[in-house]
C-alpha cells in the first residue's frame, strides 16, 4: 500500500452539520452520488437509490443488531458513572469504556455491582456481581440485564442523551443478530418499503452478520497508517450470499456493500476464498482498507459521510480515490449534507 499519514484524512466540519436527531423518514435523507472514474457528483434522495442499480445486482445488508450495552450507575460518593460494555472477555467480565472511573466500584443496580480494574488507556475491564432476583433466579449474566438496564450506545458526537426513540431509530429495519455495540449506520436509510421496491425491480438483496465492535472506531493515534492495527470483529455469510455475490463478480454485475462492515466482511472472506472468491461460514474481520487497497469483491459502496482521521473515513477513501473523497465531503460541507450516524448518505459508482 502507499505509505499514507494520518492527518491526510483530516478535515473541518462545523459542529451544526453533524447530525444530532435522525429524519422522521429514513429514506428521505440526501444521498450524495460520487462516479469515481470521472469525479462527477449528483445530489439526490435516497429512496432514490434504486436508479443505480440494475436487475441482477446484488446488495448486501449487515443484519447485525446493536445491544443497549451503555449501563447508567453511581459511584460510591453518589456521583453518576456509565459502563459501555464492548468486548465479553469471560462470564460476566468485559471490556469496556467506563466514565469517570479509574479502578474501584459501581453500583449498576439493585443486586448488580461492577468492579472497574484499568487495561490500556481508555479501556477497563469490568467484572459484573450478580445477586439474581427471588422471582427470577436464572438471571445470573449482565447480558440477560442489558435490555431491561441499558440504554443505546449512542456516538459521543451527538450530543444529547439517548432517549426511548433511539431504541428503534439507531437500528436497522432488517436488523435481526444481537452482538453490535453501535449501528451499521449506511443501513440506516433503508425502510421495508423501499428494500421491497429494490427487490421488485430484480435486484438480490442478501445479508452478512459483522457485529460492530469498538475496533471499527478505535481512533487511529499512529502517524503512518500502516502502523495501525485494526481490532478483530466476528461475521457470518451464509451459502445463499456467497452463491449470489460469487455469481456476480464472475458474470460483471454490481455487488452493493452496504457499509464499511459488509465491505470489511466480504473482503476479509476473499482472502480466505481466493481469485476474488468469498467462501460461507463464519470468520474474523482485522482488514485495514485504506489508499492503495485493492478490492477483490466489492465494486459499489454505500456509506456515510464519516469523523475525520476514522477507519471507516479511510475505506471510503480507499474505494474512490482520497482527493475525490475529499471534494464529494467538501461540496458536501457546501451544500448542506448533514453528516455521522443520523446524517445523509454517498453512493460511490
Amino acid at each position: 500500500m502507499n505509505t499514507m499519514k494520518l492527518y491526510d484524512f483530516d478535515y473541518d466540519i462545523p459542529d451544526s452539520q453533524i447530525a444530532q436527531h435522525p429524519l422522521h423518514e429514513r429514506d428521505a435523507s440526501r444521498l450524495l452520488v460520487l462516479h469515481k472514474s470521472t469525479g462527477r457528483l449528483e445530489h439526490r434522495i435516497f429512496r432514490n437509490i434504486s436508479d443505480y442499480l440494475n436487475p441482477g445486482d446484488v446488495l448486501v445488508l449487515n443484519d447485525t443488531r446493536v445491544v443497549p450495552v451503555r449501563l447508567p450507575g453511581t459511584k460510591p460518593s453518589g456521583g453518576k458513572t456509565e459502563i459501555t460494555l464492548l468486548k465479553e472477555l469471560a462470564d460476566n467480565s468485559w471490556e469496556a469504556l467506563v466514565k469517570g472511573v479509574h479502578e474501584g466500584t459501581i453500583i449498576v443496580h439493585h443486586g448488580i455491582t461492577a468492579y472497574v480494574s484499568r487495561l490500556e488507556g481508555t479501556l477497563a475491564r469490568v467484572d459484573f456481581d450478580i445477586d439474581p432476583p427471588l422471582n427470577d433466579p436464572g438471571k445470573k449474566n449482565i447480558k440477560d440485564y442489558l435490555h431491561e438496564l441499558g440504554v443505546m450506545p449512542l456516538p459521543v458526537y451527538i450530543k444529547r442523551n439517548a432517549v426511548k426513540s433511539d431504541s428503534g431509530h439507531y437500528q436497522t429495519v432488517y436488523a435481526k443478530t444481537d452482538g453490535a455495540v453501535a449501528a451499521p449506520t449506511a443501513g440506516l436509510h433503508f425502510t421495508e418499503r423501499l428494500i421491497n421496491s429494490i427487490k421488485k425491480k430484480g435486484i438480490m438483496v442478501k445479508t452478512v452478520t459483522l457485529h460492530v465492535g469498538y475496533g471499527t472506531f478505535k481512533p487511529v493515534t499512529t502517524a503512518d497508517l500502516s502502523d495501525h492495527k485494526m481490532d478483530e470483529e466476528f461475521y457470518e455469510i451464509s451459502s445463499s450470499t456467497a452463491d449470489a455475490v460469487n455469481a456476480a463478480r464472475k458474470e460483471g454485475r454490481k455487488v452493493v456493500a452496504v457499509g464499511p462492515t459488509v465491505t470489511r466482511a466480504l473482503e476479509s472472506s476473499s482472502r480466505e476464498g481466493g481469485e476474488g472468491r468469498i467462501i460461507p461460514g463464519p470468520g474474523t474481520a482485522s482488514i485495514f482498507m485504506y489508499p492503495g487497497y485493492s478490492f477483490s469483491i466489492v465494486n459499489t459502496l454505500i456509506t456515510n459521510f464519516h469523523l475525520p482521521k476514522s477507519t471507516p473515513m479511510m475505506l471510503a477513501s480507499a474505494f474512490s480515490e482520497l482527493s475525490l473523497l475529499k471534494k464529494a465531503y467538501s461540496i458536501a460541507r457546501k451544500e448542506g449534507y448533514r453528516f455521522y450516524s443520523y446524517g445523509d448518505a454517498m453512493l460511490i459508482l
